[in-house]
């Protein structure tokens, strides 16, 4: 039996740019359905005494994971959004290359998350679980010469709004 694999879309961007946002506005619609995959949640199974002692080590080791696991799903036919972010630090480097090794017999698209910097560090405020920066610190680590499929803006597009353009444009 020869299985048609499962899309899957990466939401890539820094935090508090919207990702989370856009998954929202993609679960809720009727003419799709996803499973999602998200670093945070990845996070989560790391205990914090670990993330405290060496946290680049063991989120690189859950990140990974978390591609294994969306190449399961797709495996399996299913179609998976990953919530992520795809940075270069020497404990996961080379990021980028190894996701997409890892994803290289799958449907795989990356949209670009873009929102600017400065809406972002008020968006961390305002949530109160991020520190006002981290937005510009990841974004001085992201992985570059990343082949994108679509960029949505949030500044500009509403979570369902960006939901819509990333369906027309990649379902």
């Amino acid at each position: 039996m020869n299985m048609k694999k499962g899309k899957i879309i990466f939401l890539n961007g820094v935090t508090s740019s919207g990702k989370t946002s856009i998954v929202e506005a993609l679960q809720d619609r009727e003419d799709c359905y996803f499973y999602v995959v998200a670093n945070d949640l990845f996070q989560e199974m790391v205990g914090e005494r670990f993330l405290r002692q060496d946290y680049w080590k063991h989120l690189s080791r859950v990140i990974i994971l978390m591609y294994h696991t969306a190449k399961l799903y797709s495996d399996m036919g299913h179609d998976v959004l990953i919530d992520g972010i795809l940075v270069e630090r020497p404990k996961i480097a080379p990021h980028y290359r190894q996701m997409k090794e890892i994803l290289q017999d799958n449907p795989l698209s990356i949209v670009e998350v873009a929102c600017p910097l400065d809406i972002c560090r008020a968006r961390n405020i305002a949530r109160g679980d991020r520190y006002e920066n981290q937005s510009a610190e990841q974004a001085e680590i992201m992985a570059q010469g990343i082949d994108y499929a679509l960029r949505v803006e949030t500044d500009r597009m509403s979570p369902e709004q960006c939901a819509e353009a990333i369906v027309r444009a990649l379902m």
